[in-house]
């Protein structure tokens, strides 16, 4: 149980405080409510580039990085697909040098064209280092078009391509920072050896007095139900053969989620899953494979992905696949292996709240989803799927006609 108390400001900001007071270690986390699938599709890896341009200097601080680090701070941030994370850990009796940078931020950037060209340059070549020269690399810029045909999930957080990061311009970033960058579009934590009243007094003073934008409400196209069997096949310079096959199912916050995600388990998690077991292990048909779910807050995707040995085809490979599926489908999963399943996903839950800086992300994520006390709900939900439920998720997400698969082979 992570307990924790939260308050609101004036000018909408949404502050949660879980104290723990083990260490001198504050951390702060500010989550704000924008990712890839708010971008324009002709403007895609904005999120992204975002991110990085949140370090280039704000209104009144021309470095982020220098005084943290001279109070004993460290930092860094992420982008989805659904949103955008900040967090940062001090010694908690510098936590006010914390609220002063992320309230400059929040309050405005610098807007300096040379760091919009550096942070161009910067994620231009990330791009092509982990997704246009890396083996496999390119797999999410097919897979995702293939299965989202409307919904913005169908481009990568980094973007559809190079040239749309090329072409941003400042006035598009001015635009993004306070259409999305408000205090009303944000959930920040503090989390560590920190207090209520002090948590209270240092967000006044410091962000009490930033503008909140008008609000931003997500209209975005709700995805078809898949008809029919997608693929597409591409050929790259890869030492094997492989094959990834993605499901549609169900939204982060709800309980089916967590079935298909149990169901996705069973299939593929770890040496002792159905998938590894026998096309690994005992027919050496692959050379790895897996199964995982993408989490999305909005309906996601079950992936199953593998390499195949050599001496085996890309239909051999997914007719094998195929049975294993069918086997889901068709007969119900023994108690003993759900019950597996269910103790390694809720150890996973166990384990990531050792640590503070982990247990304020969560709550951040699960406030953005709209309810902070869901963070303290997963565990019983996921002790609570039954087989029967595992196995009518699996008739109704293990669809062939559900199902988009890329092959991507050797040259």
């Amino acid at each position: 149980m992570i307990e924790f108390e939260s308050f609101s400001l004036d000018n909408g900001l949404e502050v949660l405080v879980h104290e723990d007071h083990s260490s001198p270690i504050a951390v702060m986390n500010i989550l704000y409510d924008v990712g890839a699938k708010d971008e324009d599709k002709n403007k895609t890896g904005f999120a992204h580039l975002f991110e990085h341009l949140m370090f280039g200097g704000s209104k009144n601080v021309p470095s982020y990085d220098e005084p943290l680090q001279r109070v004993g701070g460290e930092n860094n941030a992420f982008t989805t697909n659904d949103i955008t994370n900040y967090y940062l850990s001090v010694p908690s009796a510098n936590l006010e040098t914390a609220f002063w940078l992320e309230s400059d931020r929040m309050l405005g950037l610098s807007f300096d064209q040379k760091v919009l060209d550096t942070q161009k340059k910067v994620v231009i070549e990330e791009f092509k280092q982990h997704y246009l020269n890396q083996p496999y690399g390119d797999v999410w810029l097919d897979l995702r078009p293939l299965a989202y045909k409307v919904h913005p999930y169908q481009w990568a957080t980094i973007g559809k391509n190079t040239e749309q990061i090329d072409a941003v311009e400042m006035e598009d970033v001015k635009h993004f920072f306070y259409k999305f960058y408000r205090p009303n579009n944000a959930i920040m934590v503090l989390a560590g050896d920190v207090n209520l009243d002090q948590t209270v007094e240092l967000s006044q003073k410091w962000f009490g007095s930033i503008p909140g934008g008008e609000k931003y409400l997500r209209n975005l196209p709700k995805e078809p139900q898949q008809s029919k069997k997608r693929t597409v096949t591409i050929q790259g310079d890869v030492p094997l053969d492989a094959i990834y096959m993605t499901f549609h199912m169900p939204r982060r916050l709800s309980k089916e989620y967590f079935i298909v995600d149990l169901l996705g388990d069973i299939l593929g998690r770890g040496k002792t899953s159905r998938l590894y077991e026998e096309l690994v292990y005992h027919k050496k048909m692959f050379n790895q494979i897996g199964a995982y779910v993408t989490g999305s807050t909005e309906p996601g995707l079950l992936i199953i992905h593998g390499k195949l040995n050599s001496e085996f085809s890309l239909e051999q490979g997914e007719s094998a696949v195929e049975k294993i599926l069918h086997t889901m489908v068709t007969k119900p999963v023994p108690e003993l292996e759900l019950q597996k399943v269910k103790n390694q996903a809720e150890s996973d839950l166990i384990f990531s709240e050792m640590e503070v800086l982990t247990r304020a992300m969560s709550l951040a994520y699960s406030a953005n989803l709209g309810d902070a006390h869901w963070i303290n709900k997963e565990a019983r939900i996921i002790q609570s799927v039954t087989v029967d439920e595992i196995q009518h998720w699996a008739k109704t997400t293990l669809l062939p006609s559900n199902a988009s698969v890329l092959y991507y082979k050797t040259k």
